[in-house]
């Protein structure tokens, strides 16, 4: 596996997924009935900081149908976890309005690469763009300069 399971870590990871979902309205618990239910629910809140409870909780409470959505989710979690630790590979993000990142998206296909591949070739092509200008700028100076000067009488 890539990326190491820290069981302490990952159980406070699932008891606040667990939470959210709960506080969201969604049904948690494999209980039918709803006293029962939500004597899991205080149990759960009640053991936040205790891992090795949560996972106990989880095995023994949890509804069957957020298994998956919950390993889904954990697994996304330790991945954004782990990769935050080197600068290189740390998600960031940026703001963009929809017309911006719709020509973006347009000239990504046309170039067929990712948008930050296309993000960095439209900032080198800038920066070329801008010495090619203040090259010619100054080419235009110099000559300028030189037709300027009067002739030597010999």
């Amino acid at each position: 596996m890539k990326y190491q399971q820290l069981e302490n870590l990952e159980a406070g990871w699932k008891w606040t997924y667990l939470v959210k979902k709960h506080n969201d309205g969604e049904k948690i618990t494999c209980s039918v009935d709803n006293s029962e239910a939500q004597a899991a629910v205080n149990a759960l809140l009640d053991i936040e900081h205790e891992p090795t409870k949560v996972i106990e909780w989880i095995n023994n409470n949890m509804s069957p149908t957020l298994e998956n959505k919950l390993k889904q989710a954990i697994r996304a979690k330790r991945k954004r976890h782990f990769n935050a630790e080197q600068v290189h590979t740390r998600k960031k993000s940026i703001d963009l309005d929809y017309r911006v990142w719709e020509k973006l998206a347009e000239k990504s296909q046309v170039l067929g690469s990712t948008l930050s591949d296309t993000i960095e070739y439209l900032i080198s092509e800038s920066n070329r763009t801008e010495q090619a200008n203040k090259q010619v700028s100054d080419i235009k100076y110099n000559l300028t300069e030189l037709l300027n000067i009067e002739p030597f009488d010999n």
